[in-house]
């Protein structure tokens, strides 16, 4: 792999990212949306599940314009939070913008 401290070595959960690694290549593997929503409510908590929903929702409405004061008062979040959204947003290459137009696609073919 390429060396990053966040990078693992293998798939098999031997180091800090390992699981998460496999898990994201197991998901990229699954076209079941109602099996990966269960596999979801098994990994994670309550609190857990409604944090990770948070954390796309604001993203999303970031790209959207909405302003982050706003986005701080309807969902309860720290401004801290959503400018650490923002700016992931405007990397180059970002994950996020390409997942927001995989959601495009997406909603565009249904």
């Amino acid at each position: 792999m390429n060396g990053n401290s966040t990078t693992t070595e293998s798939a098999s959960g031997s180091d800090e990212f390992g699981g998460m690694k496999e898990i994201s290549r197991l998901l990229s593997k699954v076209d079941d949306a109602n099996l990966i929503w269960d596999f979801f409510e098994c990994l994670f908590t309550q609190a857990e599940l409604r944090d990770f929903t948070k954390r796309w929702v604001l993203v999303k409405e970031i790209s959207e314009g909405i302003p982050q004061r706003d986005i701080s008062i309807k969902h309860g979040l720290s401004l801290c939070k959503i400018t650490r959204g923002s700016r992931e947003l405007k990397k180059q290459n970002s994950a996020f913008v390409k997942m927001l137009e995989k959601l495009k696609e997406l909603e565009q073919n249904n």
